[in-house]
């Protein structure tokens, strides 16, 4: 079962606060007149009085700051691992409202070459993290494992053959190579044992967004789902701030503090 924790905060967050305001005007003035201001709080109100003031902290730092997200998986290998905690900028790419997703304020929008987090199209209760390959507007092809953005060849050099681990925990060999995408330079894995999944010449429409792991052969992305449309961006991924091998069952202390690009 997914459970929505932005809604779940939500509705924490305004009940204690109707709570805590109910008691503050209506309660606490009547045990004033009555003189019972040592009597203890009913449990309700002593729980809603001490917990709204963290939650709505929370809540707001959350929903239009940093949002912390786990990376589930290995989709952008070598950039980010599994088990690695980051931060997603919510303010870059606008302000916009809890729940509703509106955007309120600002005009910024992802860049190519960003790393962002959005709600899944085929299932918006879901967040996924991907890469941003293509703009609105843009043309891109994909051929024989290389990239063409509006028809200019995106450079790979290759690096070194190195092992890399899937999901389940089962080896493979990797291909590491460093992508110069039209100026943002990054890593991607790429598997020889897996065959090329072509296309040529998708347009990306406008409000949308095209969308790639940099673990080319173990991504789901744009090219089996589609495009990514705007109003389902969270933010942009700025910092790597825990990093945790559950394969060694120890921090990865070299990884804190990185910034993602």
């Amino acid at each position: 079962m997914k459970f929505n924790f932005e809604l779940i905060l939500f509705y924490a967050t305004l009940i204690t606060g109707v709570i805590a305001l109910f008691d503050i005007i209506f309660l606490a003035p009547r045990r004033e007149k009555t003189l019972m201001r040592a009597q203890k709080l009913p449990i309700i109100v002593e729980y809603a009085r001490s917990f709204f003031p963290v939650l709505l902290i929370v809540f707001l730092l959350r929903s239009f700051l940093f949002e912390p997200f786990r990376i589930p998986s290995g989709s952008l290998e070598p950039t980010l691992l599994m088990g690695d905690f980051i931060l997603v900028n919510k303010f870059d790419y606008g302000i916009r409202l809890p729940v509703a997703h509106a955007k309120l304020y600002g005009a910024g929008t992802p860049k190519r070459g960003d790393i962002v987090v959005f709600r899944w199209p085929p299932n918006p209760s879901v967040d996924f993290i991907k890469r941003v390959i293509g703009l609105p507007g843009d043309k891109i092809s994909y051929v024989n494992k290389e990239l063409l953005v509006n028809g200019e060849k995106v450079p790979q050099e290759f690096l070194q053959n190195t092992i890399a681990q899937d999901e389940s925990g089962v080896n493979w060999q990797a291909e590491e190579k460093q992508e110069n995408l039209l100026g943002i330079k990054h890593k991607i894995f790429v598997d020889p044992k897996v065959s090329t999944r072509d296309f040529h010449d998708i347009v990306v429409p406008e409000g949308m967004y095209f969308v790639m792991g940099d673990n080319r052969d173990k991504s789901a992305d744009s090219r089996y789902w589609g495009f990514v449309p705007d109003k389902n961006i969270v933010g942009k991924a700025v910092l790597v701030w825990m990093s945790w091998d559950s394969s060694k069952t120890t921090p990865r202390w070299k990884r804190i503090g990185q910034s993602i690009h």
